[in-house]
């Protein structure tokens, strides 16, 4: 997919003229940012208001995330226990202590 995201008033509006005249190239609106097919239409389209607004606008390729490819289990189990924990007020640093679910710091500095 490609994210578009916008910085200015004018460029937010040449994104919204956009997303309303090529809905069918649309994935998601933000208000600031959209999310556009990955096609020369979607291609076309953000290179355009690019053009039109230079630095106003951010393009980037984003591709979207498999929980299943990307992420390792420990992750995922560690994500699901903590939402389904005892206390909502427990931070996720305490909830860890003493578990097999791993700490913060090591996922902060840890690529997928």
């Amino acid at each position: 997919m490609l994210l578009i995201i916008t910085y200015s008033s004018g460029a937010r509006q040449t994104l919204r003229n956009i997303c309303t005249t090529h809905e069918e190239c649309v994935v998601r609106r933000f208000g600031r940012a959209a999310l556009l097919q990955q096609t020369e239409l979607g291609a076309f389209l953000a290179l355009r208001l690019y053009e039109k607004h230079g630095a106003d606008v951010q393009l980037e390729r984003t591709e979207p995330l498999n929980e299943f490819r990307d992420v390792p289990d420990a992750v995922r189990e560690a994500a699901k226990a903590y939402e389904n924990r005892e206390r909502p007020s427990t931070p996720y640093d305490k909830f860890a202590v003493g578990t097999n679910h791993p700490a913060p710091d090591s996922m902060r500095n840890a690529d997928l």
